[in-house]
Parts: structure tokens; sequence; C-alpha cells
């Protein structure tokens, strides 16, 4: 019994391959995974981050709701749009999806993302 267990711990045989051959399929996975789904999103999540902190006064925007409006006032987390003469309604950043007349630069989706 003792020595069959201790043939089981032995080497591998000389046609098998290593361990490194053995897991260059998951590596090659992992960095398909990388090269066409994360590295997209990352750039797309720097647009859109570089898109919301150039936002300034008098920027007319498009918010995620559809509503269109120019900048009033800023602020870190939230800011204020002017919607129609003498109506302003303060909106979160995240809500700013373009400018007017331009393809927006944020996703539209309600979900929030990292």
């Amino acid at each position: 019994m003792t020595s069959s267990f201790v043939l089981a711990m032995a080497a591998p045989s000389q046609g098998a391959p290593s361990a490194w051959v053995q897991l260059l399929p998951f590596a090659l996975v992992l960095a398909i995974f990388y090269f066409i789904i994360l590295m997209p999103m990352k750039r797309k999540q720097q647009k859109v981050a570089d898109f919301l902190s150039s936002l300034k006064v008098g920027d007319s925007v498009v918010t995620s709701g559809g509503i269109h409006g120019t900048i009033t006032r800023l602020g870190d987390q939230a800011l204020q749009i002017q919607i129609a003469e003498r109506v302003r309604i303060e909106v979160s950043r995240n809500a700013i999806v373009g400018y007017q007349g331009q393809e927006p630069v944020a996703p539209e989706s309600g979900g929030a993302s990292s």
C-alpha cells in the first residue's frame, strides 16, 4: 500500500507536458479577454472621466434623462443647469452624458459602473 502511494507521488513521465505548457491556454484566454473586453472598457471610462472633469460654466449639455440645458454652476459632485428662463435644476455630475447636438460621451444606461 505504501509503495503505490510513493509511486503516485513520483515525477511525471517524460511524455507528459510541463506545467507551463498546460497553463498556456489559460494565459492566452486571459490575454484575449484583457485586450478585447477590459482595455476598451478602460479607455471608455477614461474618456467619460475626462469629459466630466472638463465641463465648465456656459456649456450646453444633455442629461441621461434627456434634459437639455446650460451649465450655470459647478460643484464637486453636482452641477446646476438652466433649462428655461429662470428655471435651474441641480443634477449629479454623472447624469451629464454629452454636449447638445453631439454624440453622447457617457453611456445613457441607468446603471452605475465603478
